[in-house]
């Protein structure tokens, strides 16, 4: 899991809700969490904004962490 999908997850946001909080498409958001594309970086300062975290975490959304951490 990216840690993209456990932060949304975290906040209980579908990602309808985290693309309508970012101003991005729902597809891009699911093909984001799914490894299916790249962001761009104005996409990354979109997602780390609407999360609530800080701008310089947005290449950090996008590593693989385990699903029960925390």
């Amino acid at each position: 899991m990216k840690r993209l999908t456990r932060e949304r997850e975290k906040k209980g946001w579908s990602k309808n809700e985290l693309a309508r909080q970012a101003q991005l498409n729902p597809s891009t958001v699911s093909l984001i969490e799914a490894g299916r594309l790249q962001p761009y970086p104005v996409q990354l300062v979109k997602l780390t904004a609407a999360l609530g975290l800080p701008v310089s975490d947005g290449d950090l959304l996008l590593e693989e962490v385990d699903d029960y951490a925390g």
